[in-house]
C-alpha cells in the first residue's frame, strides 16, 4: 500500500470516536504494486482509533481507516494503492475479504 509514517498518522485518519470497527470490517489482504514489484499486505493489528495497520512478509507496512486512504508507513508515497479508500480497493479488484 502506500502509506504515510506513523507519527504522521494524526494528519490523514478520521478518529473512530464511540464507532466500533473488528477485523471483519477490513480485507485480510491488500495488493499493491510498486515500481513493478507486487506487495501482498496482509491486516495484522486494528487500533482502538480505529487505525488498521497491515504488513508483508519483508516488513513493509501501511495503515488505513474505514474512511480514510491508505498510507505506506515510510518510503516513498507511490503505487497502486496509493491514496485509496478500502472502497476504491475493493472496486479495483486490490482487496480481499474472508467469505462471510
Amino acid at each position: 500500500m502506500a502509506f504515510a509514517g506513523a507519527s504522521a498518522c494524526s494528519s490523514w485518519w478520521t478518529p473512530a470516536g464511540a464507532q466500533d470497527f473488528s477485523f471483519k470490517d477490513f480485507p485480510y489482504l491488500i495488493y499493491c504494486e510498486s515500481e513493478g514489484v507486487a506487495h501482498a499486505f496482509y491486516f495484522s493489528k486494528l487500533s482502538p482509533d480505529g487505525v488498521a495497520i497491515y504488513l508483508t512478509p519483508d516488513r513493509q507496512a501501511g495503515m488505513i481507516t474505514i474512511e480514510g486512504v491508505g498510507h505506506r508507513v515510510g518510503g516513498e508515497q507511490s503505487g497502486s494503492c496509493s491514496d485509496k479508500t478500502l472502497d476504491d480497493l475493493r472496486s479495483s479488484g486490490q482487496a480481499y475479504d474472508l467469505a462471510k
